[in-house]
């Protein structure tokens, strides 16, 4: 049976041991690790395994146990009887009579002091404990139940133990995968010296952990290792004291280690993506910029680089360089996720909508990192509808179930949670009664003052720029935009901004705008959603043809009248048709959700 196979390569069944030699130790490990495991089910999955193999490999693998792993390992020691055997081990994995946890912290701690002192091929072996405990855990949870009126509590100590081992492992792996080589050699000789500003810094302490990096700095200026832990220490502080300028001295000291001798690639890696997370956060899009176009010339082959290369790009503005950018890195990586939503995203700016719609959709379906973005369900849905598809509703019901939209109907992405959302208002409902009246009270007077600048100043009327017709003609002439005045163009309808300057829930509406809109036969407005959920949108008739035009919001068509405002939340999906004889003239102002706060209208950004 197993416990024979096990004491054929030197075990006892309750694994003592007078001292650890590399095989009995391995027995010991293996005996620690099959706590719990004991059951029929187990021997025959280790039988379809090649079991002997794996003994076999473990026998030649040897650890050279010396007095310094002894010494650490001893101090977990916790029968006092002088070595660390499997009894101590029991403890560790919670295996007293009460099943304790509380050691769960120890065993990490014994397992990461093997790992340091070992090869890699010790996290092979930790893998495949890994892969063998896990098949067991739901079986055993079934079963000890069972177990308990037969063996008392023997069966779920074991069950304990076990899943206190697979935690163990599992976070040993993950930061096997995730560890960086940070250390030089020479900053391996002060290892002690950076761990114990380390541990000072992730305990929170971070002015005491920056005194400690600084002392390092000025005693070791060339270690790499130090300058990071000041930069790090730094970046920490600034975000504690929301300091601009203490996060500018992080950046700078960033920079500073990859200037360094003997810098190694990882730590050059963390040292600039950081610095250009920062730059990018204080808005300095420029610069980082410069030093994402370092990252990628000094790591050429590391397609990641080139993506974040791709976003500095978009961020200025750029995206002819941001296009070329993940034209490289899909010729590199042609399934690479990242690439093919941003590259997507692109393409339908550029208005290639057909072309778009296979790059955001495969990106989608990638799953990779950074791709599971609202705004690439967006833009998947919308290039979609537009292509007459109806697999869009599809995206967007993702899109929602993944906490991106609000709900299929309201895809607005920067939102504030919590506002009453409804596709359309009544007056009382927005609580604006007084602003409703005085624009259908003044509804003449407002449209006068647009028709005189559409007959003497036509060209203050521009052209809608947001990509939103189909087909047809739509112009707007702007008075507020994000809560700012146009001086210039209310001189044009001086009586209409002098109403409007009583409504500080409109003219202060830094999320919106108001605007005459003018729309001419033959028009149709794609179905589209606004920005944010912030604002709801008025539109006063003043110009409205018998039939022909109408405006969709959500599931509900209404019609225009003349000296009567529709009030509206532009975060649901709406669509216009403009069909009549004759042009279409309204007017459009937008007012903050009356469920936002004084202190939200002041210090919302700008949209």
């Amino acid at each position: 049976n197993l416990q024979d196979k096990l004491t054929k390569h030197g075990g006892s069944k309750n694994g003592k041991k007078e001292g650890l030699s590399g095989s009995s130790f391995f027995t010991w490990f293996m005996v620690i690790a099959l706590l719990g495991v004991w059951t029929s089910v187990a021997v025959v999955w280790f039988e379809l395994v090649d079991y002997e193999e794996v003994l076999a490999k473990a026998k030649d693998f040897r650890y050279n146990l010396s007095e310094v792993l002894q010494g650490k390992l001893g101090i977990y020691d916790a029968d006092g009887d002088g070595d660390f055997d499997v009894e101590d081990a029991k403890v560790l994995l919670g295996l007293t009579k009460d099943g304790s946890n509380e050691n769960i912290d120890s065993l990490e701690e014994v397992l990461n002091i093997l790992a340091e002192e070992s090869s890699d091929w010790f996290y092979g072996f930790l893998s495949f404990l890994y892969d063998v405990l896990t098949p067991f855990e739901i079986l055993e949870e079934e079963e000890s139940e069972a177990a308990d009126d037969v063996d008392g509590t023997s069966q779920n100590e074991g069950v304990q133990g076990k899943k206190t081992l697979i935690n163990c492992l599992l976070n040993l792996l993950a930061k096997k995968k995730k560890k960086p080589k940070l250390l030089n050699k020479f900053d391996k000789t002060i290892k002690a010296e950076l761990d114990a500003a380390e541990k000072l810094r992730k305990k929170g302490k971070v002015e005491e952990a920056l005194r400690a990096f600084e002392a390092l700095v000025n005693q070791y200026p060339q270690s790499p290792r130090a300058r990071y832990g000041k930069a790090q220490s730094e970046d920490d502080l600034a975000e504690k004291m929301r300091s601009n300028e203490m996060l500018q001295q992080a950046i700078n000291t960033y920079d500073e280690v990859v200037s360094l001798p003997n810098v190694p690639s990882d730590l050059i890696k963390l040292s600039l993506k950081r610095e250009a997370d920062r730059q990018q956060f204080l808005g300095r899009m420029r610069g980082s910029l410069v030093t994402l176009q370092k990252l990628v010339q000094l790591f050429p082959s590391e397609t990641s680089f080139k993506n974040d290369l791709g976003v500095g790009y978009l961020l200025i503005g750029d995206n002819s360089n941001a296009k070329k950018v993940y034209e490289e890195v899909l010729s590199l990586a042609p399934d690479d996720g990242f690439a093919k939503v941003h590259y997507g995203f692109i393409l339908k700016a550029e208005n290639k909508i057909a072309e778009s719609i296979p790059y955001l959709q495969e990106g989608l379906e990638s799953g990779d990192p950074g791709t599971d973005d609202g705004r690439f369900y967006f833009h998947l849905g919308d290039a979609l509808q537009r292509m007459g598809d109806k697999e869009a509703y599809k995206w967007y019901e993702l899109g929602y179930q993944r906490g991106h939209f609000a709900s299929v109907w309201q895809r607005s992405l920067y939102n504030v949670k919590g506002l009453k959302a409804q596709p359309w208002w009544t007056a009382r409902e927005t609580g604006y009664t007084e602003l409703v009246k005085a624009l259908e009270k003044n509804w003449k007077l407002i449209r006068d003052e647009g028709l005189a600048v559409m007959d003497k100043k036509r060209s203050l009327f521009l052209p809608e720029d947001e990509n939103l017709r189909e087909k047809g003609d739509w112009s707007q002439f702007t008075l507020w935009q994000q809560g700012r005045k146009n001086e210039n163009a209310c001189k044009s309808v001086p009586k209409t901004c002098a109403l409007l300057e009583r409504f500080p829930e409109a003219t202060g509406c830094r999320r919106g705008q108001i605007k005459y809109s003018i729309m001419h036969p033959g028009t149709h407005v794609w179905p589209h959603t606004g920005p944010t959920n912030c604002r709801l949108r008025m539109h006063l008739g003043l110009v409205i043809p018998k039939e022909g035009c109408r405006i969709r919001c959500a599931q509900e068509n209404r019609d225009w009248e003349e000296g009567k405002v529709l009030i509206f939340d532009d975060s649901f999906e709406h669509e216009v048709w403009q069909d009549a004889e004759s042009y279409r003239l309204i007017f459009i102002v937008d007012v903050w959700h009356p469920e936002l706060t004084a202190q939200q209208r002041r210090t919302l950004p700008a949209i």
